[in-house]
This record gives C-alpha cells, structure tokens and sequence, in this order.
C-alpha cells in the first residue's frame, strides 16, 4: 500500500504533543496532511496519563479533520504506557497508529495482536494500520523483516535522532544519512510500503529542512515529519509531483495506451526509452497528481498527451 487507507498521500505529517490540547484544533485547520498526536518523546512522564486522556477525548468527539490523516504516536511496548495508551485510543476515528522503538517482526506481531483484541472487543470492523519507526541499529539491520511482519504494517517511518544522537554520528553527515535513508528505503519497497522521512529540529533552517527533504524524495520518500507548523508548506511543496514531471507522466500514459492498442512494449517519448517500470511509475504520478488537484483530469490525455488541462500550477 503506498499510502494511509482511505486518505490522502502524507506529504507532511505534523507533530503535536498530546499534553498540548490547547494546539489540537489549530493543527488539524491547518495545511498538514496528517497529524500525529504524540503520546511518546514530547510527553514528559508525568503527564502521559494527561495527555492520553485529552488524545482519547479527542478520538471519541466528533473530530473534524478535514480529509487528514489522524495518527497517534504511542509509547514503546516495553515502556508500560503501550497497553493504556491502545486502551485510550482505539475507535473508529484512528486513522493509524505510530509505533516506535521497534527492533523486530516479533515487536511489530505483539502490537498487532494487541490491537486486533481490542478491535475486536470494540467492535471495528477495521483494521487501524501500523506506521512503525526505524530509528535504532537493530531496527535499522532488521527493516526488511520489520516491513513484512505483517499485512497491519503500512509504512516505515526514518527516525535518525534516536539512530544517531547514542552513536555519536553527525547528523551533517550527509554520507551516513543517505546510507540510512537508502537502507530504510529499500526495506520499505521490498514490502511494498512507502517510506517516510525523519524529523528536521533546526526550525530556525526553513532551507536545510528544504535540502533534506529534496533529498529524502529523490529517494523515493512520500513525506516527511514536520515538528514546527512552518515546515509543513515546503514538505507539501517538496512531496509533490513537479509540473515538469506531471507532464511527462501524461505523455508517457498517453503513449502507453496507443502503444498497448498496437501491441508495443517499448516505446520513445520526450526522447528517452519507455518500457513497463517507466510505464507504471508515470501512472503513480498521474494519481498523485489527480488526488493532490494538480491535474483537471487524467483519465483522458487529449492527443498531445497533456490531459485535459493539463498540469495546475
């Protein structure tokens, strides 16, 4: 599955601590595709139990949020916090949950049966998926297994101030964040999963939050995690098919269907070779586009191959 079920793509998902109320309604009017309502690392312990409470509420009233995508960090298994944290939330608002600290399928499979009992017992009918985290060495050497632990799992989060602050690694060390970000990317891909970027802490750096997230989507990254509201409009910007790129994709679609009519598997457009991966990858940028209101309409590419309208801007 390449995105949240049901929702749209996660280009920013915007970090709001579940002690802080008095930010929820703000968040969910604002411009992030989704918000994480973190029970986790910005909830200090004494107030975990408050900030369960005030998520729960949330989850139980009538939540408008706009077409976002609801997700819950919760705490680790092994903290004490997991099973009263899944007893505050779970319902049919939850959209997913944000499950950190992993280190094995085995961590992945524990969550997943607690969650399913308490679906039952609440009677949903939905499963609520898993975005797990990737954010230590084990975690990090374990991704692919982490990845396919299960059909509940949807997509692994990059978490690099846990992975690197203990070790000691630079994180201006663009060597080590590529290799990680690689790492975590292709785990995420041999499952068939998205795979979403780290947080940036230097909100004072719009630019090098820009950066890292430019290189976070050239490796394939649907999103990144935002923890400052003014880093949601660049993760958008970022996280988003460019015109150029849209206009390619219609055109390689658009060759597509003639070529497939006649019997082709190869074929040239804007001068570069097109065969089935190019194919497929051009129509993921057409939904995209379509579902992100950047294309009119993208079923029909009129002759010229520029959809209907082609792209917005």
């Amino acid at each position: 599955m390449s995105e949240a079920p049901g929702r749209h793509p996660m280009r920013s998902k915007l970090f709001v601590p579940g002690s802080r109320p008095e930010l929820f309604a703000k968040a969910l009017a604002g411009e992030a595709d989704a918000i994480t309502l973190d029970l986790e690392d910005a909830v200090e312990a004494g107030r975990k139990a408050f900030a369960r409470e005030e998520v729960g509420k949330l989850l139980q009233g009538p939540v408008a949020a706009g077409g976002k995508t609801l997700i819950v960090r919760v705490n680790a298994l092994p903290t004490g916090h997991f099973a009263a944290d899944l007893d505050a939330i779970v319902g049919p608002r939850l959209d997913l949950i944000n499950l950190p600290m992993v280190e094995s399928a085995a961590d992945v499979r524990r969550a997943s049966d607690a969650l399913a009992a308490l679906e039952r017992a609440r009677g949903l009918s939905r499963p609520i998926p898993l975005l797990v985290n990737i954010e230590t060495p084990i975690a990090l050497r374990q991704a692919s297994a982490i990845a396919g632990a299960g059909s509940r799992v949807m997509g692994l989060q990059l978490g690099l101030a846990d992975l690197f602050e203990p070790l000691g690694i630079d994180r201006a060390n663009a060597d080590a964040v590529h290799h990680v970000r690689m790492s975590v990317r292709l785990a995420a891909g041999e499952a068939g999963l998205s795979a979403y970027d780290t947080a940036f802490a230097d909100i004072a750096d719009p630019a090098g939050f820009e950066r890292e997230a430019e290189a976070a989507r050239r490796l394939g990254f649907a999103g990144k995690s935002c923890i400052h509201p003014s880093q949601v409009a660049l993760a958008n910007a970022v996280f988003r098919p460019t015109d150029a790129e849209i206009a390619h994709a219609l055109r390689v679609v658009a060759a597509e269907r003639k070529a497939r009519a006649v019997g082709i598997g190869a074929y040239v457009v804007d001068g570069r070779m097109i065969d089935a991966p190019f194919a497929r990858r051009a129509a993921a940028i057409v939904a995209e586009a379509t579902r992100l209101g950047l294309v009119a309409s993208a079923a029909e590419p009129d002759e010229a191959g520029t959809g209907s309208s082609g792209p917005r801007r």
